[in-house]
């Protein structure tokens, strides 16, 4: 399991939920990252292939960060899982690196950039 705490520090947990929940709520576009993963690369290369409006997209790489065991915790919260990348559009989960690939393939993610207003 990992984690040396057996219960979470809810005062650490709120300043979390506050963290995320405020990227989310000030960005059209944000993206939970860890620098070395590769399915992060293919969000990002996704991500790159289209017209994103610039100050868009907030990447935000979590490896290193003191909190980063509870900001995945929450993510799984958000999302059902916790593994990275987690790309949202619009305050909505939009899926990890397969599904953000597929998504600029098959034409999803442009329309849910479009929606969101994310689209230059």
């Amino acid at each position: 399991m990992g984690g040396s705490a057996s219960q979470p520090d809810p005062a650490r947990m709120s300043a979390v939920k506050s963290f995320v929940d405020s990227l989310l709520a000030n960005h059209k576009v944000v993206v939970f990252s860890k620098s070395w993963c590769p399915y992060c690369t293919k969000a990002k290369s996704a991500l790159a292939t289209q017209n994103l409006a610039p100050e868009t997209l907030k990447w935000v790489d979590i490896d290193g960060n003191p909190d980063e065991e509870d900001i995945q915790d929450y993510l799984k919260e958000l999302t059902g899982a916790r593994s990275v990348p987690r790309v949202f559009i619009a305050a909505k989960f939009f899926g990890g690196g397969d599904d953000t690939a597929a998504g600029a393939k098959n034409g999803k993610l442009t329309a849910a950039l479009k929606a969101a207003g994310a689209i230059a």
